[in-house]
């Protein structure tokens, strides 16, 4: 069952979010096995949320371990995901 992921970044930047993003567009290995899709905005609250869409848990935490790197040139904070469990996800 697919997963979606939240990810809180607290005082994270549009900044520092599309430095991220650039550099793992770059990446080789772009885009991960199991990723479904991506969203990310202001939290309303001077950070940073994105909401992910993964095959499983596992796959997410595997693609977290991998861009770890990427997040941490960017400026970016150590990350806490939250997983639930996806009823549907519909992709065009």
């Amino acid at each position: 069952m697919a997963v979606i992921v939240t990810v809180e970044i607290p005082g994270g930047t549009q900044e520092q979010y599309e430095s991220a993003m650039r550099r793992l567009d770059a990446a080789e290995w772009w885009p991960p096995q199991g990723f479904l899709a991506h969203a990310a905005g202001p939290d309303g609250s001077g950070g940073w949320r994105a909401v992910d869409f993964w095959d499983t848990e596992e796959d997410f935490l595997a693609f977290a371990a991998r861009a770890r790197p990427v997040f941490q040139e960017a400026g970016l904070p150590p990350i806490l995901p939250r997983f639930q469990d996806a009823v549907n996800v519909v992709l065009p």
